[in-house]
């Protein structure tokens, strides 16, 4: 009987490790702090001590605190599209050359954090700097996390060394994940322009979720109890959209991007979401390359916030599915359907 009681004790504190990283915050009301980040839009960065203590010195908590900074980083900076593609570019030019390599890296900072003190303009780099530092004057502990990120635009074929950086914070001694860079903004698809369109579910972010486009360097940062994806196994994940951190908890199944199935043979995908949604809300788009077509999945079960989808393919052919929330696209697999 003891042996047991001290099996289920552990096992209890093991999932309670688990969910702690979405339910920690939950009867927090963090209109205060977005209310304080936006009477203080538009602040330049030339007095960061300044900057954070407004930010943060009517706040009693320290998750209030830190949502006060990262609300007003992801608000107040664009992120540089053409910034990024001039360092990827260069990075990838010199990587197999470590003095030019070292080189590009120091005067590439100085560029950086010149344009944004100057214009608030940066990339993911300085978007986690700037959360760091501000946190670290409100007494934050709050680090950079220098890994792989990938977006629906990512060549995996060149993906062969960091791309993407983000902050893990410490409040009330536990550790969580966010992205500014990704939560700021997206750009304009017919200027290439940034434009702000904040996405809270970057903001103390399930790890589960979270490890499907996001690679840290130090593993340490993966924040998870179990299941620490490959290299291999990150490349070979579905395509994640910004609208799956506002939807999802996690993804259950499927977690590789690639199937081949039969003619007949169906496929199905299993997701945890946030809030329990209706069954017609989920939708899916269908492209051979040729043609595209909207259409409601074979069959959606649901069983409190839990869905499965199944897809039967009639045809044989190569198809990209794109799963939808209402209008949210969620992620993105792809499918070979042979014949019989």
């Amino acid at each position: 009987m003891l042996y047991k009681f001290i099996l289920t004790f552990f096992l209890f504190v093991f999932l309670l490790r688990i969910n702690a990283q979405a339910n920690d915050f939950n009867t927090i009301n963090f209109k205060k702090a977005d209310s304080i980040a936006k009477v203080y839009r538009g602040e330049t960065l030339h007095n960061l001590p300044q900057l954070s203590y407004n930010l943060t010195y009517s706040l009693k908590t320290e998750a209030e605190q830190f949502r006060a900074i990262y609300k007003w980083v992801c608000e107040n900076i664009a992120n540089d599209y053409n910034l990024y593609k001039k360092n990827d570019y260069k990075r990838q030019r010199f990587k197999n050359n470590s003095v030019k390599f070292k080189a590009w890296n120091n005067e590439f900072r100085r560029q950086l954090f010149h344009k944004l003190l100057k214009k608030k303009r940066t990339i993911c780099t300085g978007y986690a700097y700037l959360v760091r530092e501000l946190s670290r004057l409100a007494d934050i502990e709050c680090e950079i996390v220098q890994g792989f990120g990938r977006v629906s635009t990512t060549d995996l074929d060149k993906l062969d060394i960091p791309n993407h950086s983000w902050n893990a914070v410490k409040l009330n001694n536990k550790w969580y994940l966010c992205d500014p860079t990704w939560a700021s903004g997206i750009p304009n698809p017919k200027s290439n322009r940034f434009e702000f369109k904040y996405n809270d579910g970057f903001f103390l972010a399930r790890p589960e979720l979270f490890a499907i486009n996001h690679f840290p360097v130090d593993s340490k940062w993966w924040l998870l109890d179990k299941d620490i994806p490959t290299f291999e196994a990150f490349l070979a994940s579905p395509v994640l959209y910004g609208n799956a951190y506002k939807n999802l908890n996690t993804i259950i199944t499927s977690k590789v991007i690639h199937h081949d199935i039969k003619k007949g043979d169906s496929i199905s995908f299993e997701f945890e979401l946030k809030n329990i949604v209706r069954k017609e809300a989920i939708k899916l788009l269908i492209d051979s390359g040729n043609n595209a077509w909207e259409r409601k999945p074979t069959s959606v079960t649901s069983v409190n916030n839990k869905f499965t989808i199944k897809q039967r393919f009639v045809k044989t052919g190569f198809y990209d599915v794109h799963i939808y929330i209402g209008d949210d696209l969620i992620a993105t697999y792809t499918v070979k359907v042979k014949k019989t």
